[in-house]
Formats: C-alpha cells, sequence, structure tokens
C-alpha cells in the first residue's frame, strides 16, 4: 500500500511516500529517516492512504518505535 507521511509541528521535514504494509509501518519508516534531528521523545506523523484519501495521525515513540493514534482535539 501507498502512503504519504509528513511530521506535524516540524519545519523543514517534506512529506513524503511510502511503501507500507499498514499507516502505523508507514509513521515509523518516515520516523526512522531523520529522528536523530528531532529534540524530543516522540513525534506526531500525518499518514495518507493513497488510495482511499484517508487520513490517521500517530504518535511514534522514538526509543521504542511504539505508535498510537494521536489525541484527539
Amino acid at each position: 500500500m501507498t502512503f504519504t507521511a509528513r511530521a506535524l509541528h516540524l519545519h523543514g521535514h517534506q512529506a513524503r511516500s511510502i511503501d507500507e504494509t499498514s499507516p502505523e509501518a508507514a509513521a515509523v519508516a518516515y520516523v526512522e529517516d531523520f529522528a536523530h534531528d528531532v529534540d524530543s521523545d516522540e513525534l506526531a506523523i500525518l499518514v495518507r492512504d493513497e488510495d482511499t484519501g484517508r487520513e490517521q495521525c500517530f504518535r511514534v515513540d522514538l526509543a521504542t518505535g511504539e505508535t498510537e493514534p494521536c489525541a484527539s482535539a
């Protein structure tokens, strides 16, 4: 499946296309590319399914790679 992922609240990090099996895996794959550039313990990643247009937000723990849905506003 193809997803587009981007970090929320980070400037200078562009969205990119990622082929993964799930939106959670796409979020982790995105984080793996630049986690060393971040000064926090976790990141919020917005993932869009390119087939359906559905968007989901995940918080990724940078130490463990664990993901969970972002809290609703």
